[in-house]
């Protein structure tokens, strides 16, 4: 149905926003069956479900007028479950019915609360608020819902899983009976159809959620790296794609300082999103990515939740999500109304499979990808430069400076310190190791045919306490060895992993050095002994493995790799987790609230 069926002063904002056509649940909700009735909306998040619900309600609030009546009391209300969603469907309301002459308020937690009573005293169209904030003005009598035509619960399955539900019940039953009920949610649980049964009357029931279709505008790329190089995954895809704006998520609100950390000192313009900020820094930070003073959002779950950040390009899951929901929810920050994204799952090496269970449980194909080299990503750089040259108009001024640099430079010499300019503008890109399997193949393999590489042909074993059956592998334990030994890769020979122990070798020369570096540091990591081992690399006899049991603290099982929760690591829990030498620690323990 075209938008010209609507009110002519929607229709005309729709047209002056550069709406040409409607997406599929806003054609819905404006269709003739839908008319003046309840509705019971299944519809993806960036579906445009916003806009779809503004254009539902705009014949009940004016009734056959050509304008809205005089502000007084609210003629609809909006609950949303947080905050920054809120305020999100309040900018996008007010363009929505600006020529109607609507006004519209919102009510949400964190906000001054005299400050809302009073806006609601002078009257008003439309309340946008969140279910605490509104039963509290309900409460109190600043908000009087007599007159209501029209309530929409936004993101509804959301408000339930977040505990509101009484605090819902509790506002639907101080409405009018004679209202409208508009209940949009991405998904259908049963506790979603009673609220309907219960406070809607003969609902039509919209579907339009379809999972491959809500997954066409994103393009999938999943990247198994060693757990210390988490962070400088992140890095490198970023300085890859070089989005407009990226959102990279967390599981705590610690590592979400961490990580924005990480990123501001190497260059990039970062801004965090957690349940611990204020909402006015909330706000700014939002505002931050809005104007492009800021690229990239270091967020968790719960405070990201509902955001729509126009010219998001690409969301990176630093930590894996908790359930293929939670995936499907983070991913769907990006590809929205139409327009294309790229979302990057990175996970450790021994999380790999778990991370697939992920993406099968949200129907999602992925493309398993290796995280982009400095080679790859300065090769990138230069294509966009070369891009960025093909400029249109050119002001008289730009070549009146053009023309001075010639008189005293050459062109190469111009062109030279213009590449460089541009390079050091851009953050540098990180090495990370390169313990893949091949690569420890090829390895091995030529120094079986070439004998050992120049600086081990003198060297000395030692052991660690964790083998097969704790998940040990070298793409983890480099890293560890590395800092507990205070060395670098290029310093570790052959590694060799029995079940219940590991060998690996280290140049004689930088032996002592090395023991005397596991001594301070063997308080580090619980449960992992390292220490020499002679000079024969064989496995312990049988009998010995079977004494030994299971590592200390070492799980036996992938779940103890880092379940959810284990911070950037994901190593055994009872190890600790590697890192790289010199670096905090993330956190391994239990999920604090975000």
């Amino acid at each position: 149905m075209p938008f010209s069926s609507l009110p002519r002063l929607v229709a005309e904002a729709i047209a002056e926003r550069g709406y040409t056509a409607p997406t599929p649940v806003q054609a819905e909700v404006i269709a003739a069956e839908a008319h003046d009735r309840d509705l019971l909306v299944s519809a993806q998040t960036g579906s445009g479900k916003t806009v779809a619900y503004g254009l539902a309600i705009a014949e009940t609030l004016l009734r056959g007028e050509e304008n809205l009546p005089r502000p007084g009391e609210p003629l609809a209300l909006i609950i949303a479950p947080t905050r920054e969603l809120a305020l999100q469907v309040e900018r996008e309301l007010q363009w929505l019915y600006a020529k109607l002459g609507a006004r519209v308020v919102s009510c949400v937690g964190g906000m001054n609360v005299r400050v809302e009573q009073r806006q609601l005293s002078y009257g008003c169209h439309i309340v946008v608020g969140t279910p605490g904030r509104l039963k509290d003005h309900l409460e109190r009598g600043a908000l009087q819902p007599g007159s209501l035509r029209a309530v929409i619960l936004d993101e509804a399955d959301e408000m339930l899983d977040l505990g509101f539900r009484e605090d819902l019940e509790e506002i639907l039953d101080l409405t009018p009976p004679e209202r409208r009920t508009l209940l949009f949610s991405a998904t259908m649980p049963k506790p979603i159809a009673l609220l309907a049964k219960r406070y809607q009357r003969d609902a039509l029931r919209i579907e339009t959620t379809n999972a491959r279709e809500a997954h066409a505008d994103i393009d999938y790329r999943a990247m198994a790296v060693a757990p210390a190089d988490i962070q400088n995954a992140v890095v490198n895809v970023l300085r890859f794609h070089e989005a407009k704006g990226a959102m990279v998520f967390c599981a705590t609100r610690e590592n979400v300082r961490r990580l924005s950390a990480t990123l501001t000192e190497r260059g990039f313009s970062a801004v965090t999103l957690s349940g611990e900020l204020s909402q006015n820094e909330r706000n700014h930070a939002l505002q931050a990515l809005r104007d492009r003073r800021a690229r990239v959002c270091v967020a968790t779950d719960v405070a990201a939740r509902g955001i729509d950040l126009p010219g998001l390009e690409l969301v990176i899951h630093a930590e894996l999500p908790i359930d293929p929901e939670t995936l499907q929810h983070r991913s769907g920050r990006t590809g929205r109304a139409g327009k294309k994204g790229t979302c990057v799952i990175i996970t450790p090496y021994q999380r790999r499979r778990h991370a697939e269970r992920l993406l099968r449980g949200a129907n999602v194909n992925a493309t398993w990808d290796k995280v982009p080299t400095p080679d790859e990503i300065y090769a990138r750089d230069q294509e966009r430069l070369l891009e960025s040259l093909s400029v249109g108009e050119v002001s008289d001024e730009d070549l009146e400076i053009a023309r001075k640099l010639l008189e005293t430079r050459s062109a190469e010499e111009i062109a030279a310190a213009f590449v460089r300019t541009q390079r050091q503008s851009l953050p540098a890109p990180e090495d990370l190791i390169d313990a893949s399997p091949i690569a420890r193949g090829d390895r091995e393999q030529a120094t079986r045919e070439q004998g050992p590489r120049p600086g081990f042909e003198d060297t000395v074993w030692f052991r660690m306490n964790v083998g097969r059956g704790a998940n040990a592998d070298p793409r983890w334990l480099l890293p560890l060895l590395c800092r507990r030994g205070h060395i670098t890769k290029r310093d570790v020979g052959a590694i060799r992993i029995f079940q219940t122990e590991t060998r690996f070798e280290i140049p004689r020369a930088i032996a002592g050095k090395f023991t005397d570096a596991l001594k301070r540091t063997a308080g580090e990591e619980d449960g992992v002994v390292i220490e020499a081992a002679g000079d024969a690399p064989a496995p312990p006899p049988a009998q010995l493995r079977d004494r030994r049991g299971p590592p200390p603290g070492g799980p036996r099982s992938p779940r103890g790799a880092g379940g959810p929760g284990g911070g950037f690591g994901g190593a055994p829990r009872g190890h600790g987790g590697p890192k790289r030498y010199g670096a905090k620690p993330f956190n391994g323990g239990g999920r604090k609230p975000s």
